[in-house]
């Protein structure tokens, strides 16, 4: 993959490893079955939730039930970014323009010798030079660093949920989407030095973790268990200021987005990454703090 799709779906990856406690509606309708649906209505407008994961391994079936018919009855799909993002051939200048270090830098030369010691032989592994990122900043390489082992063993973005999403969509509804790419990315690039590299030392720490743990992950997700797929969060995230920005932070801007939408009439089929809609502090938590009903369909 190009790198800035690599690290789109990166991004998406992570909003599926990040923590929490579920507290949203978890308990499934009868004669329901696949990943969950919530749904938040009032008297004339109808907003779904639905949780993605972008890079899937092959042979996954999801689409079906409660969400193609949510999907189908939609006059609207809301996204995290555009979902032209994926294919505007821009946005490799748009990720580049936030990942690349200033001209002298080097990502390694950041590095203790034993973190360095330690992220060479992580990209050893992937069959990666030691240099391969020496022009990139640590977030950059940490998001690209977490999605290889996945698409070095089949998982692709083509078979990605919000990819499938926005095909059976079709080209005549209307999209939304609550960021844009370059915001996206500047969550990343605001990140302190300090977590960067915290960051990057954690994944390439983990690395042989990433297919089982994703593995697992999207097992439960694609089952419909809110509560598994939460307590597994749990486990992948330590750093409590990079979940706030990365996740907490957004949900709430995300829940004002749709609170302000429940005045407007109409369907409203909402798509992002799975971690956003499980565990404490989630986009149903902030929007019952709005008096917002959130109740789970599938």
């Amino acid at each position: 993959m190009r790198p800035f799709r690599s690290l789109l779906v990166a991004a998406s990856v992570l909003a599926v490893s990040l923590p929490g406690c579920a507290t949203a509606p978890d308990a499934r309708p009868a004669g329901t079955s696949g990943p969950a649906l919530w749904k938040a209505a009032d008297e004339d407008t109808t907003v779904y939730l639905f949780g993605t994961v972008h890079a899937l391994p092959q042979n996954v079936e999801w689409y079906r039930g409660e969400v193609e018919s949510a999907l189908t009855g939609a006059d609207v799909l809301v996204t995290e970014i555009p979902a032209s993002a994926m294919k505007d051939p821009a946005s490799q200048q748009i990720v580049m323009k936030r990942a690349l270090l200033p001209a002298g830098q080097s990502l390694r030369d950041m590095l203790s010798d034993e973190q360095r010691a330690t992220f060479e032989a992580a990209l050893a592994s992937l069959s990666m030079p030691p240099a391969a990122f020496d022009r990139f900043e640590p977030w950059f390489a940490a998001l690209t660093l977490s999605i290889l082992p996945l698409t070095q063993n089949g998982w692709t973005p083509e078979m990605g949920v919000e990819t499938v999403i926005d095909e059976r969509a079709g080209p005549d509804k209307r999209r939304d989407a609550f960021e844009t790419l370059d915001g996206q990315m500047a969550l990343f690039d605001s990140l302190p030095q300090d977590a960067q590299i915290e960051y990057l030392m954690a994944t390439t720490e983990q690395l042989d973790q990433v297919l089982p743990s994703m593995d697992r992950m999207v097992a439960e997700w694609a089952a419909g268990d809110a509560v598994l797929l939460a307590e597994l969060m749990n486990d992948s995230m330590t750093d409590p200021g990079l979940a706030n920005i990365l996740l907490y932070q957004r949900n709430a801007n995300w829940a004002q987005w749709i609170d302000d939408r429940m005045e407007q009439p109409g369907t409203v089929f909402v798509a992002v990454g799975a971690g956003h809609l499980a565990g404490t502090r989630s986009v149903q938590d902030y929007l019952a703090e709005r008096g917002i009903k959130v109740t789970r369909v599938q």
